[in-house]
């Protein structure tokens, strides 16, 4: 197992993430993924269909990052310029690609091949694909980037296909403990002491108000056990002493 710490950035890509009319799953299936097999996500960033805007984060995120995953804008119509983007972000040529075209033509006759469809056979140059068992174009990896379909079924099965090749890190555990009751204001002091003397952890408070009362939870996250135990019980004895 890999002891360090694997870093990834989500690049959901689309106006209708912008506009509001699609709501954006995939960054959260994503993360949440990621989180089983011990890829922390740093940055999730939504752009629009803007080929300059497609670059800028994508030449962004690769250089702070171990990996991005993008989706969307890699289907047949024109304003699906993801490919033109990331080929343009490395600097190499894009045309299309055999291999796509194979895999393509398993559920296509060669008539139905038309221009619209050949569009997402456009490959960048030195691109692995990235099979797509439902509908078969494919999305690809370069360098760190994966780029994978905004159809949420088609991304997700995109997504088992890459993750045996990606390089995991230690597991992140975590702990939820209830503070129902409790303002956020009443153990604020004391969870920022927990978090100074557990700087191996993340600490977070998470609120919520209904009907009239708090029901709040404190969520450890970290990779060694014993420090979690220990700093879960230390929460557990500090809302004790609260009342």
């Amino acid at each position: 197992m890999n002891d360090r710490r694997v870093t990834a950035a989500v690049l959901a890509i689309g106006d209708e993430i912008l506009s509001g009319r699609t709501r954006d799953a995939n960054s959260q299936y994503i993360v949440h993924y990621l989180f089983q097999i011990g890829i922390e996500t740093r940055e999730i960033r939504v752009v629009p269909d803007i080929e300059d805007e497609i670059v800028a984060a994508l030449n962004a995120l690769r250089a702070r990052y171990d990996y991005v995953f993008s989706t969307g804008g890699i289907g047949p119509t024109h304003d699906d310029i993801t490919a033109d983007a990331v080929a343009r972000a490395f600097g190499v040529g894009i045309a299309e690609d055999p291999r796509a075209l194979a895999v393509m033509m398993e559920r296509y006759r060669p008539e139905d091949l038309n221009e619209a469809r050949r569009r997402m056979a456009r490959i960048p140059a030195g691109a692995a694909l990235v099979a797509n068992p439902i509908s078969k174009a494919p999305g690809f990896w370069i360098g760190n980037v994966i780029v994978m379909a905004g159809v949420p079924a088609v991304m997700q099965a995109m997504l088992d296909e890459v993750a045996p090749k990606l390089v995991h890190g230690v597991k992140i555990l975590s702990e939820a403990i209830e503070a129902h009751g409790f303002p956020e204001s009443a153990y604020a002091a004391g969870l920022r002491k927990l978090a100074e003397a557990f700087p191996q952890l993340s600490i977070g408070s998470y609120p919520s108000f209904r009907e009239g009362k708090y029901y709040n939870q404190i969520v450890l996250r970290g990779r060694d056990p014993n420090i979690l135990a220990e700093a879960a019980e230390q929460v557990r004895a500090m809302l004790q002493r609260l009342g």
